[in-house]
């Protein structure tokens, strides 16, 4: 006899067993679901009854007929003809679909045909409005001018209450439960996507309505995530960046829903945090709000989405130091590129100026023009740019205090300049002279309120100061003081030209075109050379304003060091200043055959018959004067210097190196004519090149195309966002820096002590008054006793 091998036994035993559990499982859904189906097809034959009997109640005598009028007998006959036929198939086919089929075979797919539901509703519809308000349904207009009742709430409401719809969500759940317990009982996981489904719809018939679901109060987390949400400004003092707030927040947020790692993100997520983990915490904090009662001015918050900028635009602010009718580059040039930026779709652009008092006013604008109100400047500055520009400029004009330093000889903003841009526009900043505006600023960080910052330097300031008393250890520490700020405060530096000092971030490259109103003077001067006229009736001129550092000394000095070679020649020279009065007392005494008159707008037609243009200027970056005076077709004659090293190009422009050579090149231009400019040349001078430059060399092409902003905080690669886990060292710094020079510039003796204007850390009375603001003791109020 041989002996039975022990495996095979338990092996057998264990099959034997697993498919007893099978079958045993079987049974158990099987009844618990006939069980179930029986208990539905009672209540439903219960509920018909009572409708019936409620119907012929109706019917009795002595009864007052219901509300519509409408007989009662045709209640009880639309129920009895209408819908409990309807029922009644409706019974027969989920009885042969579900009992009779039961369990279904494998690989089958079960459906069952809820048409029956359509074809009562349908029969409801079709009766009239009496049925509908009989059966207590209200109605509502569809798209198409039909009425109709919602039945299916009618059917919901009903199937609420039943107690059968949770026997069936429990009888479902233990299935699940013991079907995912056995690993033999795997392979049926593919075939229960119909018990999600059903699951699924149960859920959905029992969901109750948004109008009486209670929302959850706010949790601890989700109370400590919207405090540091509302803190962004207090941390940003400390030098916590917005986009680590930001990014604080959202781990706060995902960590409350269980999510440990950010999601991929789409193509219109934020570089700096994910726009759907803030989409959602907003929508969380707005359902709460609105669950409170609370609303807003404009009405309650239903769509909470629509607090998010819904314009796709962007916003560029361009903040300079000057603005008309001061005629300097710092407020011209500004002026032009608020209205070539303005052209294009992307971008709205705000241009934000200087607002000087009245006294102040006397000092710098020149014929003793003045303005009561900003709207009068305002109009002021649109009418001067809409006689040289061919189209209609689309741009914000908005103002923000400041101050005339007589010794500095500039305006200096007085409080914190960008809060005079709403936050919903801080999104691109360009900052006309970075250094300057940032010398004695005192609020917010630029780089923390703006997703992009761009500062054009304009001045060689160092230059200018190094010609005052001490000036070599102003420089020093002038220089020290630009790289401090300008780090702080700018994403990008662009300068004009090689004769500003070398700033961190910063690239040279011309961003400045000329008014298109000079353009026009050299094709009237090309027209009148065809003609065989004279172009020319004038010799040579200077315009500038007159202080001693804007070439006026290199001017007499020439003159007077060549006076003898040049002989008999004459110069007019246009400008006011500060130093008119030296200037031009200097000159007289030195008797250099120079003519002085009173400043004038260099596109002036007295102005266009010169011929010579004569800058003998170091001082400058890149001369506006100079750029105009080629545009018109004049020569210029002026130094070998960096300011110059774009004009150089140019034909007309006639550079000397040394003393030797201006006489030479003075001689040359006044004995000859100028070549007149080809289409290449008079396009490289427009301010269309000069935007095109512009947009190229300060990346700002590459952040309109991001809709989100916020260039260079993260690399997406296979739609992942890679975020740096520790902040670099040079924001540290950068933030350190700005931290630093905050609390520097809030102290009155250390401003005072580096040459600020007493009282210019706030704005005064007479400022409030002129452009509406708060008081400075209600800007920053003093707490306690």
């Amino acid at each position: 006899m041989g002996t039975k091998n022990p495996q095979s036994t338990t092996g057998g035993s264990r099959d034997g067993d697993a498919f007893a559990f099978i079958s045993k499982g079987w049974r158990e859904a099987r009844d618990s679901a006939s069980a179930d189906l029986s208990l539905m097809r009672a209540r439903a034959d219960r509920e018909l009854g009572h409708l019936i009997t409620s119907a012929s109640a109706l019917a009795g005598p002595g009864r007052a007929p219901p509300r519509p009028p409408v007989a009662p007998f045709a209640e009880l006959d639309f129920v009895r003809k209408r819908i409990q036929p309807k029922i009644t198939e409706l019974r027969k086919q989920y009885s042969s679909a579900v009992l009779e089929g039961w369990p279904p075979k494998a690989g089958a797919s079960v459906r069952i045909d809820l048409s029956g539901l359509t074809a009562i509703r349908n029969a409801i519809v079709a009766d009239g409005h009496g049925r509908g308000e009989w059966l207590n349904v209200a109605p509502w207009k569809g798209d198409k001018g039909k009425t109709e009742w919602d039945v299916v709430t009618f059917i919901r409401s009903g199937l609420k209450e039943c107690e059968l719809v949770t026997t069936i969500r429990s009888g479902l759940k233990e299935l699940e439960r013991r079907s995912l317990s056995n690993d033999m009982f795997g392979g049926f996981r593919g075939r229960t996507e119909f018990l999600e489904k059903l699951k699924l719809n149960l859920k959905l018939l029992n969901k109750e309505s948004p109008e009486r679901k209670e929302v959850p109060p706010l949790d601890l987390i989700e109370i400590l995530a919207y405090l540091v949400r509302q803190s962004g400004p207090f941390l940003d003092q400390l030098g916590v960046r917005r986009d680590q707030c930001e990014k604080l927040v959202e781990t706060l947020y995902n960590k409350r829903n269980g999510w440990l790692m950010y999601p991929s993100f789409s193509a219109n997520s934020s570089l700096i945090g994910n726009e759907n983990t803030t989409n959602d915490f907003d929508l969380r904090i707005a359902r709460v709000l609105e669950n409170t009662g609370y609303h807003t001015e404009e009405g309650s918050w239903n769509d909470p989405t629509k607090l998010r900028i819904s314009d796709n635009r962007r916003h560029v602010a361009i903040v300079t130091t000057a603005s008309l009718p001061w005629m300097t580059g710092t407020a011209i040039n500004p002026l032009f590129r608020a209205a070539y930026l303005a052209r294009s779709t992307m971008q709205k652009v705000t241009l934000v100026v200087p607002w000087l008092c009245k006294s102040d006013q006397q000092l710098v604008y020149p014929n003793n023009i003045t303005f009561s109100s900003p709207e009068e400047q305002e109009t002021y500055i649109r009418d001067w740019l809409h006689e040289r520009l061919g189209f209609e400029a689309n741009f914000k004009i908005s103002f923000y205090p400041g101050k005339f330093s007589e010794e500095r000889r500039s305006i200096i903003p007085i409080g914190d300049t960008s809060q005079f841009i709403s936050s919903n526009e801080a999104d691109i900043a360009i900052l006309e002279e970075p250094e300057h505006l940032n010398w004695y600023h005192h609020g917010k960080r630029w780089t923390d309120k703006f997703n992009h910052v761009i500062g054009v330097v304009h001045t060689n300031y160092l230059e200018y100061i190094k010609r005052e008393k001490n000036g070599a250890l102003q420089a020093f520490l002038v220089k020290h003081i630009n790289n401090w700020v300008t780090r702080a405060h700018c994403h990008k530096i662009l300068r004009l030209s090689g004769a500003t000092q070398d700033l961190p971030r910063s690239i040279i490259c011309n961003v400045h075109g000329v008014n298109p109103k000079f353009l026009n003077v050299d094709e009237k001067v090309a027209a009148d050379r065809e003609r065989g006229q004279k172009a020319f009736s004038k010799g040579a001129y200077f315009l500038g304003k007159m202080v001693w550092a804007k070439g006026y000394r290199e001017l007499i000095d020439l003159l007077l060091e060549h006076k003898n070679c040049l002989e008999g020649f004459k110069l007019d020279v246009y400008g006011n200043g500060e130093d008119s009065q030296a200037v031009q007392a200097a000159a007289r005494k030195l008797d250099l055959g120079i003519n002085f008159f009173k400043g004038k707008d260099h596109a002036d037609d007295s102005l266009h018959g010169y011929k010579v243009f004569i800058n003998p200027s170091v001082s400058d970056v890149l001369c506006t004067a100079t750029a105009e005076a080629l545009a018109m077709g004049k020569f210029v004659v002026c130094p070998d210097h960096p300011s110059n090293d774009f004009f150089k190009s140019f034909p007309n422009c006639l550079t000397y190196k040394a003393p030797e050579e201006f006489v030479a090149k003075v001689k040359e231009a006044m004995a000859s004519e100028p070549q007149p400019l080809t289409p290449e040349q008079r396009y490289s001078l427009s301010w269309e090149a000069a935007t095109e430059r512009f947009m190229e060399y300060s990346e700002l092409h590459k952040v309109l195309k991001d809709r989100n902003g916020h260039c260079g905080q993260g690399v997406k690669r296979n739609g992942m966002r890679k975020i740096p886990l520790l902040p670099k060292l040079s924001d540290i710094v950068d933030g350190g820096l700005a931290f630093a020079h905050y609390c520097l510039t809030g102290n009155e003796i250390l401003r005072l002590a580096t040459g600020a204007i007493p009282g210019t850390r706030d704005y005064d009375k007479q400022q409030c008054m002129d452009l509406n603001l708060l008081p400075p003791q209600n800007q920053h109020p003093v707490y306690g006793l």
